[in-house]
């Protein structure tokens, strides 16, 4: 079966994969996923749209890019923790990494912790911070690479399908799914955000029923008024 041209951008990438396939979807997206600027979300789209046109196995292109992206983030988070954070700045200036985008990323992560280890994957900038921000705030190892390789399959899974079915039609749909990708992300932090609220405040009120002496000091309250 002949190749499908590949629309819009990813035509520009049609050469790689002709001559290098997998190994090229492995390596752009090992090489985007701890920092370093390359196109490894688009070639990830580029071979699936291959994979429908029959040029490659879509099973593959998706096993190559699950174990590329986990790998990538893990060097990522070996770089942010054993460099911390001095190393971080000294050389994101060549990945666009600025003291100011660390900072965000790090009270993103404080708060909302395995919910945007999952997330960034699907948002660019944090994509591509991800392992390293959560290198350098000691995030639990165990608790990242879980978080992580759940946010990989979603990633994958999404993208390979879309580009394997939509063909021809893929830099429309490419470009509306990441301009409100952001807006869901958002959208999955309030309502995890509430969850916690809700939960913390239930506890602290079954705390306060339980303790005698906010009991007595209820009673008291209500004897003085009377």
């Amino acid at each position: 079966m002949s190749a499908q041209p590949l629309p819009g951008i990813l035509a520009n990438l049609a050469p790689v994969l002709n001559q290098y396939g997998y190994v090229a979807v492995g390596g752009f997206i090992t090489l985007e996923d701890f920092g370093i600027p390359v196109p490894g979300e688009t070639i990830l789209i580029a071979a699936a749209v291959y994979a429908g046109a029959g040029r490659l196995n879509i099973f593959i292109v998706g096993l190559v890019a699950v174990v590329a992206a986990i790998i990538g983030d893990n060097i990522g988070y070996a770089i942010g923790f054993f460099g911390g954070r001095a190393l971080v700045l000294r050389f994101g200036q060549y990945v666009r990494l600025t003291s100011e985008r660390l900072d965000k990323a790090e009270a993103f992560f404080a708060r909302y912790g395995g919910l945007v280890v999952t997330g960034a994957r699907f948002i660019e900038g944090l994509r591509q911070a991800n392992g390293i921000v959560a290198g350098t705030i000691r995030m639990a190892w165990p608790r990242f690479l879980a978080f992580n390789a759940l946010g990989a399959v979603l990633w994958v899974g999404l993208w390979t399908s879309v580009g394997y079915l939509a063909g021809s039609n893929i830099t429309g749909i490419y470009h509306a799914l990441t301009r409100y990708s952001l807006y869901v992300l958002i959208g999955l932090i309030v309502v995890v955000a509430a969850w916690i609220v809700r939960h913390i405040v239930r506890r602290h009120r079954g705390h306060n029923q339980s303790d005698p002496s906010s009991e007595e000091h209820h009673r008291r309250s209500r004897a003085t008024r009377e």
